[in-house]
């Protein structure tokens, strides 16, 4: 007993230690999704320059959101399962030269057809890119720290956010917006220490060794309860994205257009929000390890619910600054948990292609909503439309209620 209790305490504590592979992945991840946001940011934090640009309604800008989701979408499906056949890292750093070439191009696009056609393609490199960076995470770090690990991942998106606001407002207000997605183009440079950096997850070299490293698509839907479980993932992911673009797209949109106020104001308001997602995410990715991913998740998704009714009936510019860290904190604090969540469903041979289906698919329903928010911004107004996010939250708390199991503690496979 002692022998076996020694030998546990021993394996627990050089889990415990971090090695350098792991630290690598988790950088490289890290920052490769710190790259997807300030890209998928600064067409938010852009609208109002691009629209005038442009001369573009409402609904031409939702347009413009959705098309770069559905290049997500697809592009997640491609690379996604391309990763579970070629392995993590060279499909990675395939993602992020694609997305780093058409927003460059986005720079010198003479009319609204060209720069929505590129905004299409980047998106397939930014869909592709998030599931890998995440399943590149999960395979590498033990069970008790996997959501926290893939929050820290999360967390790069928020810091790409901050340097979309920060873009726009000192490169964009003085040069013009053109300028600031000229900046897309550096993410390119990181692809070079991506490759020579990193190595495969033993757990796919191990596949491979074997030669099972097929396209396994058909393992999402192998069985009625994975199937529902798949169901499921989907519809949270839906509307995490949902809530999270209508937010971060449409909010700096509406201070500058609805509200009338400056528009340097949506930086303030993109900083504190971001802020607040943050601290949710780390936490959240915390909470999921200690105490499991549904009651988590379903305690947030109920939170968010109540509170985003409440805060887009508000029009005081400091009280949407103020709560804004706090509906952040929220709202997309759940973002620290998919990485792992995702991972523990599916076995080696599909994660790559489930986390990558999944949240795109997610993302592509986003993508379509984002009309609907425009349609109702037409109709009525921004913030109205935006109020009616509560409801997502629900059907998506019901959905970890009956379709999604836990994971907690699951080897992967």
């Amino acid at each position: 007993m002692n022998i076996n209790a020694n030998m546990t305490n021993q394996a627990e504590s050089e889990s415990a230690q971090t090695t350098p592979y792991q630290k690598r992945t988790l950088f490289a991840s890290t920052v490769g999704y710190a790259l997807d946001g300030l890209d998928m940011m600064i067409l938010g934090v852009c609208f109002s320059l691009i629209a005038t640009t442009f001369n573009l309604t409402k609904s031409d800008l939702g347009t413009l959101t959705s098309a770069t989701l559905l290049g997500a979408v697809l592009g997640g499906i491609l690379f996604g399962v391309l990763a579970d056949k070629f392995g993590r890292v060279r499909v990675f750093s395939w993602t992020i030269l694609i997305f780093s070439l058409f927003t460059g191009l986005c720079a010198i696009s003479p009319n609204y057809e060209s720069f929505l056609i590129f905004r299409f393609l980047s998106g397939l490199g930014l869909g592709g890119e998030f599931g890998i960076g995440m399943t590149l995470v999960s395979e590498s770090w033990p069970k008790h720290k996997r959501s926290r690990a893939t929050s820290i991942v999360a967390l790069g998106f928020q810091v790409g956010i901050i340097l979309a606001a920060l873009t726009v407002n000192f490169i964009g207000e003085v040069h013009g917006w053109r300028w600031a997605f000229a900046m897309g183009v550096l993410p390119a440079l990181f692809v070079a220490w991506t490759r020579k950096g990193l190595k495969e997850p033993e757990i796919w070299q191990n596949l491979k060794d074997q030669n099972k490293n097929k396209i396994a698509i058909g393992k999402l839907f192998k069985t009625p309860r994975i199937t529902a479980t798949t169901i499921g993932l989907t519809i949270a992911c839906a509307v995490q994205n949902f809530g999270f673009y209508g937010l971060m797209v449409w909010m700096p949109n509406m201070i500058a257009t609805e509200l009338k106020l400056p528009f340097k104001n949506t930086m303030f308001w993109t900083i504190s929000t971001t802020i607040g997602m943050s601290l949710g995410i780390l936490i959240f990715g915390w909470l999921c390890d200690k105490f499991g991913r549904r009651p988590s998740y379903i305690i947030f998704l109920l939170i968010s619910a109540i509170s985003i009714w409440f805060y887009f009936h508000q029009t005081d510019m400091l009280v949407l600054i103020l709560f804004g860290s706090v509906i952040g904190f929220f709202v997309n604090g759940m973002m620290g948990g998919y990485g792992a969540l995702l991972a523990e469903h599916y076995t080696t041979d599909a994660r790559s292609s489930a986390e990558n289906i999944i949240f795109n698919v997610g993302r592509g329903i986003a993508g379509v909503s984002q009309v609907l928010i425009a349609y109702l911004a037409t109709v009525y107004s921004i913030s109205y439309a935006l109020a009616l996010l509560s409801g997502a939250y629900l059907l998506s708390a019901i959905a970890f209620i009956f379709l999604i199991p836990e994971t907690k503690g699951k080897a992967l496979e």
